[in-house]
């Protein structure tokens, strides 16, 4: 998935809504203790909490870095094969011929092949996204975040979850072709090697000579390395130490962050309080109102206070969303309407029929 809209800030509220609340209850708790319980006690000296503030600073913004490497990374990935399906195309096309035929064919026999050819590439991008969208363990959409799941069943519809492979695939191969590739494991390395196996067919027919035969073989060498590189991001999570000590570390500031800057405001409240009755100019209603929001000018240390928790919680939550490009979040690689571009482009440089249309967006989302 992929949206193209600038998230406005009511999008982020909505996205932690929750999480305000909570920050609001822990901030809360903490500030009735030490001004209602008068419980003066009750707090931690900045100093360490800065220190603590800084280093937790430095985790989340190296996982947040690590994170989009990796959203970077696939992005890269399926730019390589966008463009490799091109290139494959145009040999597809200029490659076969009767050039060198042992026996030639109709030009209608010609674009029969090419048409297979493509068509089994088509294939292959299917099946290599569908087992990019197939379910991890540590993906986030399968984890407790009941937002992340409100949102993706109420905003938007992954293909490849409504939609089974077999039916989706069912157009660009053959029936023997689908029974044999799905009694093994590994559909798209299977398809490549269909693929391989049909080149030499043709080499061995003499409509490819064998300096085109080896250029194509090297296109579907690239192919077999870019679904390595994207198999290697789906099945390696981002370590999971360093995921789960950031959001334990994170935790432990944003339950600390209260104590720490209690005090702070409560000086300052001392110091409303002192000025207001050295320079009794007037006492009045809002003499009164100061000087009693000076002497509890404590509360306001909590909407400071989840602000902050706030601030980095959620970037917390951008790193944690951020690390598995291919789950189907609607800020990743948005691997379905790439696969449904490159079919489009390929198809019409062997003048195809039957085209299908772009997909489009929903919800602003396109997938």
């Amino acid at each position: 998935m992929y949206t193209r809209r600038i998230f406005p800030i009511r999008g982020v509220l909505r996205w932690t809504r929750r999480h305000i609340f909570l920050f609001l209850i822990v901030a809360t708790i903490p500030v009735v203790m030490f001004d209602v319980l008068r419980m003066k006690w009750l707090h931690v000296p900045w100093l360490p909490m800065s220190v603590l503030g800084i280093a937790v600073a430095f985790v989340i913004s190296f996982k947040n870095n690590a994170s989009y490497d990796r959203l970077w990374e696939a992005r890269k990935i399926w730019g390589g094969i966008v463009n490799a399906s091109r290139s494959w195309t145009i040999m597809v096309k200029d490659f076969i011929t009767n050039e060198h035929a042992k026996k030639p064919i109709s030009p209608d026999e010609l674009k029969l092949i090419h048409r297979e050819l493509v068509h089994r590439h088509v294939g292959w991008l299917t099946a290599l996204r569908y087992q990019m969208r197939q379910d991890k363990p540590w993906e986030m959409h399968l984890k407790t975040g009941r937002s992340n799941r409100e949102f993706r069943e109420s905003q938007y519809t992954v293909y490849e979850d409504s939609i089974p492979l077999e039916e989706a695939i069912a157009p660009y191969l053959s029936k023997d072709e689908r029974q044999e590739i799905f009694a093994k494991g590994n559909w798209a390395s299977q398809i490549l090697g269909k693929q391989s196996g049909r080149l030499r067919e043709l080499l061995d027919g003499g409509l490819i000579e064998d300096f085109r035969h080896m250029e194509m073989a090297n296109i579907l060498v690239e192919f077999y390395s870019l679904q390595g590189k994207s198999e290697r991001i789906k099945n390696f999570p981002y370590p999971r130490q360093f995921a789960t000590l950031n959001y334990i570390f994170v935790w432990i500031f944003i339950l600390l962050l209260p104590f720490g800057i209690m005090e702070g405001f409560e000086v300052i409240g001392k110091k409303i309080v002192e000025y207001m009755t050295q320079n009794p100019a007037y006492f009045d209603f809002t003499q009164k109102l100061q000087l009693f929001i000076g002497q509890h000018f404590v509360w306001f240390s909590i909407p400071f206070s989840a602000l902050i928790a706030w601030v980095f919680h959620t970037m917390e939550a951008i790193g944690e969303n951020t690390e598995n490009p291919f789950e189907g979040g609607p800020n990743d690689v948005p691997i379905t309407d790439l696969s449904r571009g490159i079919e489009i482009d390929i198809r019409q440089l062997i003048d195809d029929n039957d085209i299908p249309e772009a997909y489009k967006w929903v919800n602003d989302i396109v997938m």
